[in-house]
């Protein structure tokens, strides 16, 4: 048997650091055989993954020259509450093989990471969480979360012999080219809507039209775009379909959407009427929705829209709470002092909170706390989707002065759930 000194040993052992570009090959295969994906990969996958990666912000373990952990970031731009952008370090690409689980390397890459994000100026970490145990002991929370619906279409009460879209705006398909050409524009119009909302880059375009293909199978997807009755570009759509028939030769088909933006709710309607319209589909599946999408409400009969999955999506780790609440407006007018705990360090300390509607300040303070929390509850807490009273009756907030969780509330929380509709 080992001895727990014996373990470190083994684990300092490993060199942990950035890759090399001539390393970035080995590198993507680690990270299939740690995410249980089959090692073979085609060249041109290959250079196309490849060239999403930055070497200097790319970690590898190395045990004898064998890459057998992998931990990526890249910039990102996060939308706070009341549509300022704060700059984040996204955190993806995160695998230990199981030949090497148990020897602190995620602690290790994570640690490095953060301790340069902190030191860019980064205000806050984001990732999307795989597993729920491994990534609160590091500071992060649950910030946003998701929920997927699938829509029993002749239950909808749709009348499908009215046309679509019946407001005076029209919804056209479209190639590839043109949602490079239209959804920049689009899309930025509505992150900065949406708190908890990230950018794409140019990169994700290409991706999200096979310009560059990082997945063995590629399939074309369909893309529709609604324009208003005035022309203006407020909503687009990508989505697959299948071809399935029943024994009788009734059509079964399922249209799966990949993404589907609307920079107003008449957009969203259209786009929804739009694919419970389309000839041949039974079954449309939303992809991941906020936990309060207007979808149910958007039928005639909600009920047709079921819920198959809801849970939780974005996790964001503080690194400056000053910078982070000073960031975002609030929904009503008060002070608040925060005791926020760190234990690496990185942020923290008691703070006194002055909110509005028009912003707030955070200063340190000597005052007495009114609430005492961990940086993974106030990051759970920062975006306005999770509430103090909740989180107090749990124990995972201490009231400090009596109703201070509700009052927390009265300023944090915001009338929408916040999300992120990317995965990274």
């Amino acid at each position: 048997m080992t001895s727990p000194a014996e373990s470190a040993d083994r684990a300092d052992a490993l060199d942990v650091r950035p890759i090399t570009e001539a390393e970035t090959p080995a590198w993507i295969r680690a990270l299939d055989l740690g995410f249980l994906r089959s090692p073979g990969i085609s060249e041109r996958e290959l250079a196309d993954r490849a060239a999403g990666i930055d070497p200097r912000r790319t970690l590898g373990a190395f045990d004898a020259g064998r890459c057998v952990a992998t931990f990526r970031s890249f910039p990102q731009e996060l939308t706070a509450v009341g549509g300022t952008v704060v700059a984040a370090d996204a955190i993806t690409n995160v695998s230990v093989q199981a030949t090497h689980r148990r020897r602190g390397l995620l602690t290790r890459m994570m640690s490095q990471d953060l301790a340069a994000a902190k030191e860019r100026g980064d205000v806050v970490a984001t990732l999307i969480a795989a597993e729920y145990a491994i990534y609160g002991r590091f500071g992060f929370g649950p910030a946003t979360w998701a929920a997927r619906w699938s829509v029993d279409v002749p239950r909808t009460g749709l009348d499908r012999r009215r046309p679509v879209p019946d407001d005076g705006g029209r919804i056209d398909l479209v190639d590839g080219a043109e949602v490079r050409k239209l959804g920049p524009e689009l899309h930025d119009r509505v992150r900065r809507a949406v708190p908890g909302a990230i950018d794409r880059p140019e990169r994700w375009w290409q991706v999200a039209t096979g310009v560059l293909r990082t997945r063995p199978e590629w399939t074309e997807p369909f893309f529709a775009v609604y324009r208003s009755p005035a022309g203006e570009v407020e909503g687009m759509v990508a989505y697959r379909t299948d071809d399935r028939w029943g024994e009788a030769k009734q059509p079964l088909n399922t249209a799966s959407v990949l993404w589907l933006l609307g920079s107003t709710p008449a957009a969203e309607r259209a786009l929804w009427h739009y694919l419970c319209s389309i000839d041949w589909v039974t079954t449309v599946t939303s992809g991941d929705r906020a936990p309060d999408d207007l979808l149910p409400l958007f039928l005639p009969d909600p009920r047709a829209a079921r819920i198959t999955m809801r849970a939780d999506w974005m996790w964001l780790r503080l690194l400056d709470v000053v910078r982070a609440l000073e960031a975002r407006t609030y929904e009503g007018e008060g002070e608040l002092v925060l005791e926020v705990l760190d234990h690496a360090g990185l942020t923290g300390g008691r703070h006194l909170l002055t909110a509005s509607p028009e912003g707030g300040s955070c200063v340190p303070t000597s005052r007495s706390a009114d609430l005492a929390l961990d940086v993974a509850d106030l990051a759970s807490l920062w975006l306005g989707g999770e509430s103090a009273v909740r989180l107090a009756a749990a124990g995972r907030v201490r009231e400090e002065r009596a109703g201070a969780a509700r009052k927390a509330d009265a300023l944090l929380r915001t009338p929408r759930r916040p999300w992120c509709p990317d995965i990274f």
